[in-house]
């Protein structure tokens, strides 16, 4: 049976021990967001955190809800999350789509054939309005928002679901986008510019008219999944909630505005966004593990508060990976891989890594049958819905697992070659992409692994090394290239070398004005002592470079794959550093988050 509403669900996690009730009072500045970072960090994501007593707040408060890959489970009712694809799976073949249109379509004709549509909530009060406030009875402030990390703008709600309404079509959109707290009764209303509330924002703006927006906080844990998934244009996200959760989402019409929201919601927020208004909204710590840096957005007006008579307050905290965020991006990757093999039936599965935060890289396997068939393939993920913003697309094989770290770092070091298996191309990158020069657009990268067949060049490959890579001594390896080279503090020679035909070194660098990405770069590719390892990356002093998770994160966000790899005669260097305007990057760089201040 589906969860009927947010409490619903807590209460499962209480019984399966995957809840933890934090008695003592907390406060919503930091104190929540540490607890959180900490529980979120601990072994397999921890537990659900409830907290009873919020200072400066009647409500109750939950966190991490969705933090684990059991409470994923738990939330969407399923054993493993491989089992939402299969159901998409079975309504594609019963109906296969023809083409891209009708792929698209799917879910909605799907669905639609389910009886999974959002229905009226028959209740003679809905839930979500037990209380109403209304005029000088709003107070924002009143709930346990998050002030999550030190460099935040204000106070945010973390995990609102949006609801909106398409002028030209009347197609609801249900979307999750931070709210910023700029007073008792306005909010900023983050839309990113490729994102569907933007677009209907445009219509508004483009009539002159005054957008109406209703904002739910806790709903069942399908409803609150669905507004984060990325579905195509016009197909309801509540629609993929009642699919989810095998049972309609039922809905009621807002007190002062035109829309519906979520029967069973614990908190509504209804009012309006106003075409001509902006305000600075940010910084704020996202979910890449950087603040996303200021810029004007529009502001939502509230006109009204509606909520149960016990309701709880959920807010998610996001950072560096791993934390709740990530499990929930988890359960789209295995949700959308059978509508991705429709456009693609040559893909076998794909993986997208935690430390590329679900935007900067994917690895693909593909069952490959024509010559450059692995081109192919990227170019289209390149042109195809959210896959537009991947920076990075790595093919293998289909003898390969792709959700197997060791098996395509074992196929990278063997078969990389750098002068015919890598393309590149300039498009779209997520908002939050700050490698780029240019915010919103920038450089890609394709890597080819696959195997050569005929009618394709065959590689050419470093020569293997006389002697093992790996046994040489770091520190004497070290010494030797310090003579060489000013600023070099420590190195790494990366397990797994050994007689590689591709061997890659880390080295730990200090920067300084005069001393950037170019200095290092010339010496080190040009060193005698470093011709055994064909790929040096460059981090800061400040990066522990003995872990894996730090340095694949730090090289997925801050490399530009044009700007930061140069390559000479099948070696490279890569500045997975950070970029100063002395290198000539003019655009802000944001600080990487933390609580120490």
């Amino acid at each position: 049976m589906a969860y009927p509403h947010l409490c619903a669900f807590i209460k499962a996690l209480e019984n399966h021990g995957e809840l933890k009730i934090v008695h003592q009072p907390v406060d919503p500045y930091l104190e929540i967001s540490k607890l959180t970072d900490a529980e979120s960090k601990s072994k397999d994501g921890g537990k659900a955190l409830y907290f009873p007593h919020v200072t400066g707040s009647p409500f109750p408060a939950a966190t991490n809800l969705f933090g684990s890959s059991r409470r994923i489970c738990l939330a969407l009712e399923v054993e493993n999350l491989d089992q939402l694809g299969e159901r998409i799976r079975d309504l594609i073949q019963t109906s296969p789509p023809k083409d891209l249109r009708d792929m698209l379509g799917l879910l909605t004709t799907a669905f639609s054939v389910s009886r999974f549509f959002p229905r009226k909530s028959r209740a003679k009060t809905s839930p979500c309005q037990e209380v109403v406030l209304q005029g000088a009875d709003i107070d924002l402030f009143q709930l346990p928002v998050l002030h999550c990390w030190p460099q935040d703008a204000s106070r945010f709600i973390t995990l609102p679901l949006v609801i909106t309404r398409s002028l030209s079509t009347g197609k609801r959109n249900m979307g999750m986008y931070r709210m910023q707290l700029y007073d008792r009764r306005t909010t900023g209303m983050h839309w990113h510019i490729h994102k569907d509330g933007s677009n209907y924002f445009n219509e508004y703006r483009k009539a002159g008219k005054r957008m109406p927006v209703a904002v739910a906080i806790g709903a069942d844990p399908a409803t609150i999944y669905a507004a984060t998934a990325p579905m195509p244009r016009n197909v309801d996200e509540l629609i993929l909630a009642g699919f989810i959760r095998r049972a309609p989402v039922p809905m009621t019409r807002c007190v002062t505005i035109d829309l519906e929201v979520p029967a069973e919601a614990e908190f509504i927020l209804e009012g309006y966004v106003d075409p001509d208004e902006r305000r600075r909204e940010g910084p704020f710590g996202d979910h890449t593990g950087y603040y996303s840096l200021a810029d004007d957005y529009p502001v939502f007006h509230v006109t009204a508060i509606t909520h149960r008579k016990s309701p709880v307050y959920c807010a998610t905290l996001v950072g560096r990976p791993p934390m709740e965020d990530c499990y929930l991006a988890k359960a789209t990757e295995r949700l959308f891989l059978p509508l991705l093999q429709t456009v693609f039936p040559e893909i076998r599965d794909y993986w997208l890594p935690w430390e590329g935060v679900f935007h900067n890289i994917v690895i693909v396997s593909i069952q490959k049958e024509y010559p450059r068939h692995a081109q192919k393939v990227i170019s289209g993920l390149w042109g195809q819905g959210q896959m537009s913003f991947c920076k990075a697309i790595i093919v293998v094989d289909d003898t390969v697992d792709p959700k197997d770290p060791a098996q395509v770092m074992r196929q990278f070091l063997e078969r990389f070659d750098m002068t015919a298996d890598i393309m590149h191309a300039e498009g779209i990158l997520d908002v939050l992409d700050h490698s780029s020069p240019f915010a919103n657009f920038g450089n890609k990268i394709g890597i080819d692994l696959t195997a050569r067949i005929d009618g394709e060049p065959s590689r050419s490959l470093p020569a293997s090394p006389q002697t093992d890579a790996a046994a040489v001594a770091t520190e004497a390896l070290l010494s030797r290239i310090q003579q060489q080279c000013d600023g070099v503090c420590s190195l790494r020679i990366l397990e797994g070398n050994g007689n590689r035909r591709n061997r890659i070194l880390v080295a730990q660098v200090q920067k300084q004005p005069g001393r950037g990405g170019d200095y290092f770069t010339e010496r080190l590719i040009s060193a005698d002592v470093l011709t055994p390892y064909n790929i040096l990356v460059l981090y800061d002093r400040s990066v522990d470079i003995q872990n894996n998770s730090l340095i694949l994160w730090k090289l997925f966000n801050n490399v530009d794959p044009v700007r930061d790899v140069v390559m000479r005669q099948n070696r490279c260097v890569i500045d997975a550093c950070r970029k100063w305007p002395y290198e000539g990057h003019d655009r802000e760089w944001p600080d990487e988050l933390t609580f120490d201040v």
